[in-house]
């Protein structure tokens, strides 16, 4: 994939340009029809399709106290956008003096450095420019003007209700993975590096990967059956299947007397050393709550049940 980082940037590309613009938090279903209506431009004409992203997420410079917790960060995003068959995005930096452009000056900054601005694709309802003074019907008057086509995607809808990255939310945050998978169109899951941890699960026989976690919105603490797509970086090659395991997503009161959350996943039937490798994690089922045991040995005894009530679960997908 092509990463671009400002909008001077999108001169480098071959025209016409067809540029999916949004925020993008989680790619839902809405948001992959956005970017499929650039995709669809340029195979018809020819050119480039690009997904035109922000960071950070506007509302987090704008209005800070209502930002929303983020369903993926910006590198997550980037890949997800790469399973989609995104070969271009540009994320361009959000800051004070971006935010000021009106409406205009944006779209004219766009015209300027694509050579030429075939097509822009965004939600019905998306507004742009400096206090949201663009909408999908000033859009249009400037694509008439500056020549090149615009298109609205109306509201998608899974399941009878209008597909958003809020409702989303709702669903992981309520731990309603089957809901969540409806609205995306794919698993939820959660990004992040293998970190070294306290190594408390070798001492329990159950060795744990302890990913330090992107998303800012996660479900509810507990003890999940998980499968993990293991993206690069680790002491040894990627393994290319997806590898089945046993996470428990909480802060640890067995052994913490203050811990923050973590996310540590036991990898079934796997041995080596995967400390600075990408994992994607997609919680499957919720097998328990977290709990505090009397000591070790309970915890370990438990342990032993979760994998093995993770393994049935996994056996039967």
């Amino acid at each position: 994939m092509h990463h671009l980082t400002s909008i001077h940037d999108l001169a480098k590309l071959p025209g016409p340009l067809a540029l999916a613009i949004g925020v993008f938090d989680g790619v839902h279903l809405g948001h992959q029809e956005v970017i499929r209506e650039a995709m669809v431009y340029t195979e018809k004409h020819g050119g480039t399709a690009v997904v035109m992203t922000f960071d950070p997420h506007p509302l987090k410079v704008l209005r800070p106290e209502a930002a929303p917790r983020l369903l993926c960060s910006t590198r997550h995003k980037l890949r997800i956008l790469e399973d989609l068959g995104i070969t271009h995005t540009l994320v361009c930096p959000f800051d004070e003096d971006f935010a000021k452009m009106d409406a205009q000056q944006f779209i004219e900054a766009l015209t300027g450095a694509c050579n030429p601005l075939g097509f822009i694709s965004v939600g019905y309802t998306w507004s742009f420019g400096k206090g949201r003074g663009g909408n999908i019907h000033h859009l249009m008057e400037l694509g008439q003007l500056h020549g090149f086509g615009v298109y609205g995607v109306p509201e998608v809808k899974a399941q009878g209700t209008v597909v958003s990255s809020t409702l989303v939310r709702e669903a992981v945050r309520g731990g309603d993975f089957k809901r969540a998978r409806q609205l995306l169109g794919r698993d939820y899951t959660v990004m992040g590096e293998v970190v070294h941890g306290r190594h408390l699960g070798n001492q329990l026989g159950f060795p744990t990967a302890n990913v330090a976690m992107e998303n800012e919105e996660l479900p509810p603490n507990g003890v999940y059956a998980v499968t993990v797509r293991w993206l690069s970086g680790g002491g040894i090659a990627a393994p290319k299947d997806v590898l089945p395991g046993v996470a428990n997503l909480g802060v640890r009161p067995t052994v913490e007397s203050q811990g923050e959350r973590s996310l540590e996943v036991h990898l079934l039937d796997f041995t080596g050393d995967c400390y600075g490798a990408q994992f994607e994690v997609a919680s499957i089922e919720k097998l328990r709550d977290e709990q505090k045991f009397s000591g070790l040995d309970a915890l370990k005894a438990q342990i032993a049940r979760d994998v093995e009530a993770g393994r049935a679960m996994l056996a039967g997908m």
